[in-house]
């Protein structure tokens, strides 16, 4: 039987502004209001970061509690995944909010470059938000922007830092960082297949133009989709996305076309083990 693909949808981000894209949720309620329509759509998990009034990335916890009310509350069963990503905070601030018990939470077990700066991720920071993960029962999904995090992963989990097999995504197209490279992506796909057991999920997300084909090659190989206006804002190189669910329903789209469906809350929570 054909495996269900889990739809993740990343709906703000820490960059994107409205004057990039008037369709880009800020305050909770447009947030709120946009993850309602993705999950009407096909997603299945919210990628959530939270804004200030001036549209600056936060690390607040209150926020992040009103925000995962109201999805709570207008997405019943939706898989909700909190960031504790360095744009919205520094040191442990990253992960304040895990205390509020989200479903998941995005964990990046390595440092790298970004485009104007290094995303730094030392072990020390790295240890504690998976003990603090660990301790809130929240599944860490792994951001593996370098082949090196997807090791460090496997190190953590037989360690007993990390469940097994960890939720390992492939970030891909990030300015200085790991370029969108077919052979890269496939030798990606087989280290976790190696390392973690051949039906072990994974997910991939590529930035900008590249969103696009890191859904197509994703879904192909058998994994998992990331979209959405945090990690792009156009449906084509001349016009934008009209919604978050714009790009849900594009993603929906390439699952039919590999005759993957869609996998309903029950079904990523169930492949997730959540």
């Amino acid at each position: 039987m054909t495996t269900p693909c889990i739809i993740c949808v990343a709906i703000t981000g820490s960059l994107p502004r409205k004057a990039d894209n008037p369709a880009v949720p800020i305050t909770v309620s447009e947030q709120v209001d946009s993850t309602q329509a993705a999950f009407e759509a096909g997603a299945s998990i919210v990628h959530a970061h939270v804004r200030n009034d001036d549209e600056t990335p936060s690390s607040d916890p209150e926020k992040f509690a009103r925000l995962k009310e109201g999805i709570e509350r207008h997405c019943p069963g939706m898989i909700i995944q909190f960031s504790t990503g360095g744009r919205s905070g520094a040191g442990r601030s990253r992960g304040g909010m895990l205390s509020l018990k989200p479903d998941m939470a995005s964990l990046s077990v390595g440092s790298n470059n970004f485009p104007n700066r290094v995303y730094e991720n030392p072990p020390d920071l790295v240890d504690w938000l998976a003990s603090e993960m660990k301790t809130h029962n929240v599944k860490p999904e792994i951001e593996a922007f370098d082949l090196s995090h997807i090791l460090k992963a496997a190190q953590m989990a037989a360690d007993g830092q990390l469940s097994s097999p960890p939720y390992v995504q492939f970030v891909m197209g990030v300015k200085n960082a790991m370029p969108v490279d077919r052979e890269v992506f496939d030798f990606y796909v087989h280290t976790v297949k190696r390392l973690f057991g051949s039906e072990a999920p994974w997910c991939a997300a590529g930035i900008g133009a590249s969103q696009s084909v890191l859904n197509e090659w994703a879904i192909a190989a058998g994994g998992h989709a990331r979209t959405g206006l945090e990690d792009n804002i156009r449906l084509d190189r001349n016009t934008l996305a009209p919604s978050n669910a714009a790009l849900v329903a594009r993603t929906a789209q390439i699952c039919e076309r590999h005759e993957r469906p869609v996998a309903t809350w029950q079904e990523a929570r169930q492949i997730l083990g959540l």
